[in-house]
């Protein structure tokens, strides 16, 4: 986790950041609760009742996927992605900071590509009417669109990486 001296450097963006992690922790927080009851409760109608919610798979589904690139958006946030860190430990710090400032630009050339591409797909399912072969009947754009989002919201969240990356003085984490 960044310290707070580095978190002042993107000070002016700060709040926005913020507003936004807090949301998607926020609603992680309750796509987990709804996850975990889910499967729970299916698992004990199950084996109590015989019965079986005949959504569950496909909703659970759509939560792991959302709560996979939320989760890699706020790991991003809280610079805990993995890392080989003893390669960086042993770069001299300008080297270290710029290869870092290198990394996070192609990361976010690559979640622009990747949420423009799934949006691509969520457009071509509206257009298409497509829907989802389940209980549901799910129109696929309305799960697809979690693609987009969240390649943009990780697109985000490396955005600051980047400007706290660009703002930091030698010694500080």
């Amino acid at each position: 986790m960044y310290s707070e001296q580095t978190l002042k450097g993107v000070a002016p963006a700060a709040p926005v950041f913020n507003f936004l992690g807090k949301n998607i922790s926020l609603l992680s927080s309750v796509m987990l609760c709804t996850l975990v009851t889910l499967v729970s409760l299916e698992v004990f109608l199950r084996s109590v009742f015989g019965y079986s919610f005949g959504f569950v798979e496909e909703v659970t589904g759509y939560l792991v996927v959302a709560l996979t690139l939320f989760g890699a958006a706020m790991a991003v946030r809280a610079n805990s992605l993995f890392q080989v860190q003893m390669v960086f430990d042993i770069l001299p710090y300008k080297l270290r900071r710029l290869f870092g400032m290198a990394f996070t630009l192609i990361a976010i050339v690559i979640c622009v590509v990747l949420a423009l591409k799934t949006f691509d797909l969520v457009d071509s399912s509206f257009s298409r009417g497509k829907f989802a072969p389940t209980v549901l009947r799910t129109p696929l754009w309305i799960p697809q669109t979690l693609l987009p989002l969240g390649f943009t919201v990780i697109g985000v969240f490396l955005a600051e990486h980047l400007l706290i990356l660009f703002r930091m003085k030698e010694g500080h984490n």
